[in-house]
């Protein structure tokens, strides 16, 4: 898409779609009606053609327009984009141009003019902004295309709002409707004064996302005690959260950046459960994690997977908890329990350890489903994002589940019942095991984690070291051992076969999968793959 930009004085948004060139977009020309405008040598500087086409004061608004056009006419140009264009168009230029678009420094229909800032200043609002829209021969007044907010800070000043809704209000919202025209997403209804524009609402991946979020508390600090955080809430949600639980010991110390990291994972993890269900994770990665018929002895088994590696853990349960897994979880220091609820005579155990927080994550009401779950445990907030620098990555939340009829059978030993009760346990809990990730298990128990490696062989043989030599009471041999993603070569199951696994659960996808599959009858294993993998990369 070709641009016709026309501004007075800098024109600095036009340079910064100059700059960004969004959608592919360039500017034929860049026209000012001042000879002495700083834009003339901006647009020089990155190669752009220049007009001027200053106004006789005595001449008529409509002859100036038309001598406008006519010095844009040796152009080709699809848009014309103004920024600070000191005159108001009247219906000849708009009748004989292209789409016109403007930047208003304000929400529009507020505060229109050319005294935004000071009428946002007068009015007190704490949210001001621009507004892109397109150009009618009523001041401000053309259909709006799109709109960006931008907080008013204490203290502000005409300057300092100026510069704020200029760099991360026009600088976003402008560039952002130039691609939209260049991508012919937007339709223009000029009868209706109105825009509508492809993908821009509605989705769970808009053309734009607008998140609001309230502050809920400082922290101490952050990752690392050099580094300053705070904790933001998203009061829309329903789902169970460690962010909107309720601390039950107020004297315990509050929660870290990294407590509430690590609990997040935890309570994400025994979600997957209708049983009774415990885990314990250290820095977001689970050390143990099991199912049981009673809460206690599913913590119990969660615990010896890695007694030495839950040490300083965060222990999360998806039952209330009672005063049996209470006393069990006192005995070796930990630094948070989550739940859905708690007797008091749970409460009365976990309040003798002074900074254990106790977090309930229960609506308060003690609804359950049919599994005895808290009834707000099922998913509902279904996006995750990851912030980057200049950025952040949305996905939709790994909510997979499967059942035995989604397995495929690629060996002559085909599973037992038992072993594809506990393939279907290590799957569900290894979508919470960073990749590389390999999970070993008994029945619904794990007994050795491999998290976190580079290499998948590497992650066999860290699951295959936790298991003999870290848990208690349990070893690999007979287990069977999930994989978050295909094994590309059949070393990982030699590794395996040593450890004494009998069984395996992997997506599949390999170029190698023939040789892989070999690998397993050699070793009478049984191998089932499910045709899709439970990467976690954060």
């Amino acid at each position: 898409m070709k641009l016709a930009g026309m501004a007075s004085n800098r024109g600095r948004n036009l340079m910064n779609i100059a700059d960004r060139a969004p959608g592919g977009a360039e500017f034929a020309v860049v026209l000012t009606n001042d000879a002495d405008a700083p834009v003339l040598d901006a647009a020089a500087e990155r190669g752009i053609p220049t007009e001027v086409v200053e106004r006789d004061e005595d001449k008529a608004r409509e002859a100036h327009e038309e001598r406008v056009l006519d010095a844009l006419a040796a152009y080709d140009f699809d848009l014309v984009t103004l920024d600070g264009y000191m005159r108001v168009l009247s219906e000849t230029f708009l009748d004989g141009a292209p789409t016109t678009l403007n930047v208003h420094p304000s929400l529009l229909p507020n505060f229109p003019g050319m005294d935004a800032h000071e009428q946002v200043l007068d009015a007190g609002v704490k949210v001001t902004g621009c507004t892109v829209h397109v150009v009618g021969e009523t001041v401000d007044g053309g259909p709006i295309v799109t709109q960006e907010p931008i907080p008013v800070v204490e203290g502000d000043d005409v300057a300092d709002l100026k510069e704020r809704v200029l760099y991360q209000g026009e600088f976003t919202a402008y560039p952002r409707v130039v691609k939209w025209f260049a991508e012919d997403r937007v339709e223009v209804d000029s009868e209706n004064n109105s825009v509508s524009v492809d993908g821009d609402v509605g989705g769970a991946f808009p053309a734009r996302r607008l998140v609001s979020d309230d502050r809920a508390a400082d922290l101490r600090y952050g990752e690392n005690p050099h580094q300053d955080a705070a904790l933001y809430a998203d009061t829309t949600v329903s789902e169970a959260s460690v962010v909107h639980a309720d601390q039950l010991n107020e004297g315990a110390k509050a929660l870290s950046y990294n407590n509430y990291n690590d609990a997040d994972g935890a309570l994400n993890l025994i979600k997957e459960f209708d049983e009774p269900a415990a885990a314990v994770i250290k820095h977001t990665n689970p050390a143990g994690c099991a199912t049981a018929d009673s809460l206690s002895d599913a913590y119990a088994k969660a615990l010896s997977t890695d007694p030495m590696s839950a040490f300083g853990g965060i222990v999360a349960l998806n039952r209330t908890c009672d005063a049996d897994t209470a006393e069990q979880i006192i005995d070796s220091f930990k630094e948070v329990v989550v739940a859905p609820g708690y007797t008091d005579a749970a409460l009365d155990v976990l309040f003798e350890k002074e900074n254990l927080r106790v977090l309930d994550v229960s609506r308060g009401d003690g609804r359950t489903d049919e599994s005895g779950r808290s009834d707000n445990f099922e998913v509902t907030d279904t996006i995750t994002e990851k912030p980057l620098v200049g950025g952040r990555l949305v996905q939709e939340r790994d909510t997979q589940h499967l059942t035995a009829d989604d397995l495929e059978v690629v060996t002559e030993r085909e599973p037992t019942d038992e072993q594809l009760e506990s393939m279907l346990f290590a799957w569900h809990t290894l979508k919470h095991v960073k990749s590389n990730g390999i999970l070993f298990a008994k029945g619904t128990e794990t007994v050795g984690i491999g998290m976190g490696q580079v290499s998948r062989v590497d992650a066999v043989r860290l699951a295959a070291m936790k298991a003999d030599e870290h848990a208690e009471g349990k070893d690999a041999a007979g287990a069977v051992m999930a994989s978050d993603a295909f094994f590309p070569f059949p070393d990982g199951i030699e590794e395996a076969a040593k450890a004494g696994i009998e069984a395996v659960i992997q997506p599949g996808g390999s170029k190698n999968d023939e040789s892989v599959v070999e690998a397993a009858n050699e070793h009478d294993m049984a191998m089932v793959m499910t045709g899709q993998r439970s990467f976690r990369h954060d």
